[in-house]
């Protein structure tokens, strides 16, 4: 009986100690860029149409740009070569992700 008691002991003591560990998700090494499954930035929009029209506008297929490892969509062949140019003017601020959790060293994805 003493020898489970110990026993029972002594995972609750691991239990306690692993749980003082920092949060894995905090210290994760994360992509540059939040992306979905598929790899593609901003869930497929155009990141100059939200500087030139003021709106979120829906890329094309044939405009894509791959930059951080992931794939940009535009709209026009224009907003795509002017993307490649200068892409972090561009680009979101904290790969968009959420400014408050890479504030707090976690990163969330929508």
């Amino acid at each position: 009986m003493k020898e489970k008691h110990s026993t029972i002991i002594l995972i609750i003591f691991v239990m306690a100690m692993l749980s003082l560990l920092p949060n894995s998700t905090a210290f994760a090494s994360t992509d540059p860029v939040n992306k979905n499954l598929f790899g593609t930035a901003l869930h497929g929009y155009d990141a100059v149409a939200y500087f030139k029209d003021g709106r979120a506008v829906k890329g094309k297929d044939e405009f894509r740009y791959d930059w951080m490892n992931a794939k940009w969509y535009f709209s026009t062949a224009a907003n795509r070569d002017e993307f490649a140019k200068t892409p972090e003017k561009f680009a979101p601020q904290f790969g968009g992700y959420c400014a408050w959790a890479v504030g707090h060293r976690l990163h969330c994805k929508y």
